[in-house]
């Protein structure tokens, strides 16, 4: 199935036709703020992978999440298996497992949140935009598709109602991650992950002794974390802190300072 907007060729179709109508009721009347409109309905994509949405609380929601990651790198310094890894290993794995680590964190603090709409760019400005080189790499912007995805993920983990003991084992096999490329100790991080899922399965046997399939349950989540992007993570909580900044610079400086 094609996955792309089926709104996107009606849309080029009428570009010409939009910016004529706004000029048009311009000279027709200044004073009028009535919302564009086609065959008296507003025209606007109601596809989740193009539906642009941001934080409805910013302000509140960026700093939760920014005491999560902080957590998030605290937790990974204060591993000794972690700090004996090659330093280039660390940051390969740092790399690779903060988005994960960062959700589960989420979810571990109950963090909830809303979005809407993200304000829409008038036609002049996309206009004059789209007719600039730009220099900046495009993002990619946070979409109902991507923050529904993110939701149901949190979800699934509340369901679960992880003890902290569980959280901590579980963060323990996402971050040695055998398969993360190009790693000197590749061998050493596989045995640390196995020795993690070892550490959660004794965990949760005697607190849930008549659930054999939680294990399995909890494995089969996790691996959902996966699928969500960290660009959809950067850009939906720490761009409107971070700016134009690159995080991975953050994390890296926040890792390695004492």
């Amino acid at each position: 199935m094609d996955s792309r907007c089926q709104c996107t060729d009606y849309n080029d179709r009428q570009s010409n036709a939009i910016l004529y109508n706004i000029l048009s009721q311009a000279d027709n009347d200044l004073s009028s703020h009535s919302t564009l409109t086609y065959n008296g309905t507003p025209h606007r994509c109601n596809c989740e992978t193009r539906w642009r949405v941001c934080l409805k609380s910013p302000a509140d929601i960026c700093h939760e999440a920014s005491a999560v990651l902080v957590k998030t790198i605290q937790f990974m310094k204060n591993l000794p298996a972690f700090k004996q890894l090659p330093v280039s290993d660390q940051l390969s794995l740092l790399q690779s497992c903060w988005a994960p680590l960062f959700i589960l964190g989420l979810a571990q603090e109950g963090v909830n949140f809303e979005v809407i709409d993200t304000p829409a760019d008038s036609m002049l400005k996309r206009i004059l935009l789209k007719s600039q080189k730009s220099l900046e790499v495009d993002r990619e912007q946070p979409t109902l598709f991507g923050v529904n995805k993110l939701k149901s993920c949190l979800k699934k983990f509340w369901s679960l109602d992880l003890s902290p003991k569980e959280y901590a084992c579980l963060k323990g096999t996402m971050i040695f991650n055998p398969d993360v490329q190009d790693l000197k100790a590749a061998l050493f991080v596989e045995g640390l992950q196995q020795e993690a899922q070892q550490a959660l399965r004794e965990v949760v046997q005697p607190l849930y002794p008549g659930d054999r399939g939680r294990f399995a349950r909890i494995l089969l989540t996790a691996s959902t974390l996966n699928t969500i992007t960290p660009n959809l993570i950067t850009e939906l909580f720490f761009r409107p802190v971070i700016g134009q900044a690159d995080l991975l610079d953050f994390l890296v400086d926040m890792f390695f300072s004492r």
